[in-house]
């Protein structure tokens, strides 16, 4: 028997930047239709010639303007049978930690515009908008303790107070610096550099830097990345 379907396939981006000590997300402004001007996840239709993650990345070069190196897929949402007004969509949502002030975003196709908010004073969401990015905030707390992803928010060259600042930040909670630092120290994957960040006060301090490749050749030998907080 055939089946009766009219079922439309999506696509969600939850996007993450920091700057300023802040987590901040990507939201674009609707152009068209019953949600214009009201805030989003970049996001579409996925065309019937395209993958998955062919259809997020036209979807955040069309509306947001960037390309981006590295996305994870997060969940599929689709239980909400009215989650879109329109009609039935079930939507592939995924995420992508990124150094935003790198970034230069340019709204086009059907978004009006494009932003970094953050995480903690938000507009109003259209669709469940606020559910995929609940979702994808938690499993980016989730994955800070056990992969050293934190490093993909920041600049290639950092002060070690700004990887502190990171934690403290995206866990929301207060850490113990000095165990801290020892700790992420002892892995042997970030560097000091011989580089040190514009003087504001005091005596100037040293940069640091992640050794991805480093990273990558102790997970091959066994190597463990985790990070405890009482």
């Amino acid at each position: 028997m055939k089946p009766e379907q009219n079922i439309k396939l999506a696509v969600d981006a939850i996007v993450f930047g920091y700057a300023n000590n802040k987590l901040n997300v990507l939201l674009i402004k609707q152009k068209f239709g019953e949600l214009k001007n009201q805030w989003a996840l970049v996001g579409g239709f996925v065309k019937d010639d395209e993958t998955l993650k062919d259809a997020v990345n036209r979807e955040l070069k069309e509306e947001a303007g960037i390309r981006i190196n590295y996305l994870e897929q997060l969940y599929t949402f689709g239980d909400n049978i009215n989650r879109d007004p329109r009609f039935r969509v079930v939507s592939v949502a995924y995420f992508a930690l990124v150094n935003s002030t790198k970034l230069i975003l340019t709204a086009d196709s059907d978004a009006e515009d494009a932003k970094w908010f953050p995480i903690n004073n938000l507009p109003k969401l259209a669709f469940d908008h606020e559910d995929i990015l609940k979702t994808a905030h938690q499993r980016l707390q989730n994955k800070l303790t056990y992969q050293p992803i934190g490093f993909d928010l920041l600049p290639k060259e950092f002060l070690f107070s700004d990887l502190e600042n990171l934690y403290c930040n995206i866990l929301a909670k207060e850490i113990d610096r000095r165990n801290f630092r020892k700790k992420i120290l002892s892995f042997g994957i970030i560097e000091e550099t011989d580089n040190f960040a514009p003087k504001k006060s005091g005596r100037p301090a040293k940069l640091f830097k992640f050794n991805k490749l480093k990273y990558n050749k102790l997970l091959k030998e066994g190597f463990i990345f985790e990070i405890n907080f009482a």
